[in-house]
């Protein structure tokens, strides 16, 4: 379990470098981005610590304690009270595989302008939150999910998961369905079972990560590449603190705590729980996401899978429609989450 990480080099960095040097996820969009990623890594950028001590969140972080398998864990998240007329509803945001809750500050802002509260997660082994060495779980998550929003008295929300966020949203809205008022995945992974076409692997070998500075920060870019149909310049600052996670001294613990996680989307499907989730839901996100083939019509399938579910699909758009084209995105979310709960979604657009 990590409780420490190492700040970021205190040398000059090179004008490269400073491109990366940003560490808060509200300004990236106004920043003047390279329109392509170094070609090699900068050569003074240093470490990120796993626990991302030196990240600014946009909004202030609380912490949840917990104890889970006898291991004491903090779940850091953030609390967003509405920027104006408060409209009643609370929507919690669930993160993807490479993300955690500030990843997410360009939809929280266009939530909270329209009277949500928003409640934005680390789950365990994410952002800011205790790196357990823990058997994970989709269930393990959403308790955990649930715990906080007892904690700080939200009885009902809407659930919006993203990426691996959308296989937690689902799990979280089968086993609390009375919580889950509107259910919302984008772009959501593990949209067929996996185990059907890959082999199990032992997810302890072979997952110290690349020791090769090189191979990590090319390793870092495809990653991030790979969630758009033409590169996104702001994406760089996240390819930054993934190859800076790599510097770090407490990378080896790391890699393992993300070797379980892994393992958790191959193990875990949630492609079974979709038929006993009646909440009004809406698949929506990119149709162009290169996450996985043809991923537009897994989305499809999904849809038609859960009992009542409408879905929107954006041509030219990749993996992260809230970054990609934030103002539709946000707008079609915005409409969707304030539709009557009781009101079946094929007859919601």
């Amino acid at each position: 379990m990590l409780s420490t990480g190492r700040t970021l080099s205190s040398r000059r960095l090179t004008a490269a470098a400073i491109l990366f040097s940003l560490v808060s996820a509200a300004p990236l969009l106004g920043q003047d981005w390279p329109a392509t990623p170094p070609s090699e890594p900068p050569a003074d950028l240093g470490p990120v610590s796993p626990n991302l001590e030196e990240i600014e969140y946009p909004y202030p972080v609380s912490y949840l304690e917990l104890n889970r398998f006898g291991q004491d864990m903090r779940m850091a998240y953030m609390d967003v009270e509405p920027a104006g007329e408060p409209n009643g509803q609370t929507a919690v945001i669930f993160h993807g595989m490479n993300f955690y809750g500030e990843a997410y500050a360009t939809t929280i802002n266009a939530l909270r302008e329209e009277g949500f509260r928003v409640v934005a997660l680390d789950q365990i082994g994410f952002g800011k939150s205790t790196k357990a060495i823990v058997p994970y779980t989709f269930s393990f998550l959403a308790a955990n999910s649930k715990a906080v929003l007892d904690e700080i008295g939200v009885e009902q929300a809407a659930i919006v998961g993203h990426s691996m966020g959308g296989m937690l949203a689902a799990r979280f809205a089968m086993h609390y369905p009375e919580t889950t008022t509107h259910l919302v995945l984008v772009n959501q992974i593990g949209l067929a079972d996996s185990r059907q076409s890959r082999p199990w692997n032992d997810p302890g070998d072979g997952y110290d990560g690349p020791t090769d500075r090189e191979r990590a920060y090319q390793s870092a870019v495809r990653t991030h590449t790979n969630y758009y149909p033409e590169w996104h310049p702001p994406q760089l600052e996240y390819v930054r603190r993934q190859f800076g996670h790599t510097l770090s001294g407490d990378y080896p613990v790391y890699s393992q705590v993300r070797a379980l996680l892994g393992h958790m989307v191959y193990s875990d499907p949630i492609v079974y729980d979709w038929q006993h989730i009646d909440s009004k839901a809406l698949v929506i996100g990119g149709a162009d996401d290169q996450i996985a083939e043809d991923w537009a019509g897994l989305a499809r399938n999904s849809a038609e899978e859960l009992q009542n579910a409408t879905i929107i699909l954006y041509d030219g758009v990749g993996h992260n429609p809230q970054q990609q084209i934030p103002d539709q995105f946000h707008s079609d979310l915005i409409r969707f989450l304030r539709s009557d709960p009781d009101q079946p979604a094929s007859e919601w657009q």
